[in-house]
């Protein structure tokens, strides 16, 4: 897997403890790939602890520090827990990355009640339970940084992913709303919003479907998970201290 470190990328990280939830594929695991290759001891949170831990094999293997923790994200009692106890295992939290999220794409007309609520409830409320947590956290520390991954469905919409989009949309004023709260603690909140990234999810789509969505892109390709975690490291870094409430697209162009 490529991680932001092929892109020339370094950020001094060394000492901080970071906290990446849906850490187990795709962007999460980038991000916690590149997240621990600069220095971060990272926390991988998912509800599978198999793929969690495959990505700490991973992390490990490259010399960097990592642990799985298997969490339902919508459960406040066991994000309330979770959080506590790796502030006080490892005396610290400098990182939070919201990066836990579903599809379940459907037509309105045809959208279940269960299918909204699952999407808004792993990506919104689940965010939005960690945020909390580790604020208090790090409002006590007068340091921290939170970073919650949206994505350009939030920001323009998309036929078919009603829930997902609101969800995303939640995730953009969310972090607006916060960092306004945060800010005077030296705790940021910035929010990553991808485009087209290269992924599983993205594969199933099929090449035709891919070849006209590119079409739309003006960097005429797909992103890839290492270039959206090098838009995470960033803003994780002391480069980004004076960087919050921001929405920083990594979409190739498509919104801009």
């Amino acid at each position: 897997m490529n991680t932001s470190n092929d892109l020339g990328l370094k950020v001094d990280l060394a000492g901080q403890v970071a906290l990446v939830t849906g850490a187990s594929q795709g962007l999460g695991q980038a991000m916690a790939l590149a997240l621990a290759a600069n220095g971060a001891r990272v926390i991988c949170v998912a509800r599978n602890a198999d793929k969690l831990g495959q990505t700490v094999a991973a992390i490990q293997a490259a010399g960097g520090s990592a642990e799985a923790v298997a969490c339902d994200v919508k459960d406040g009692t066991k994000v309330d827990q979770l959080v506590e106890a790796v502030a006080e295992r490892c005396g610290r939290l400098d990182i939070l990355v919201n990066n836990a999220g579903i599809t379940r794409d459907t037509l309105l007309p045809r959208m279940s009640d269960q299918e909204w609520d699952d999407v808004i409830e792993t990506n919104l409320r689940g965010a939005f339970l960690f945020a909390r947590a580790a604020s208090r956290i790090m409002m006590r520390a007068r340091h921290g940084r939170i970073i919650n991954i949206s994505s350009v469905s939030g920001l323009i919409g998309n036929a078919g992913q009603t829930n997902y989009s609101a969800s995303k949309a939640g995730l953009i004023g969310l972090t607006r709303s916060l960092s306004r709260e945060l800010a005077k603690r030296n705790v940021t909140v910035n929010a990553v919003a991808p485009g087209f990234i290269e992924s599983d999810m993205t594969r199933t789509l099929g090449a035709a479907l891919l070849d006209e969505a590119k079409k739309h892109i003006p960097a005429r390709r797909l992103g890839t998970p290492a270039e959206v975690a090098a838009a995470v490291l960033f803003l994780a870094s002391p480069a980004a201290a004076y960087v919050t409430g921001c929405v920083l697209t990594v979409d190739g162009g498509m919104t801009g």
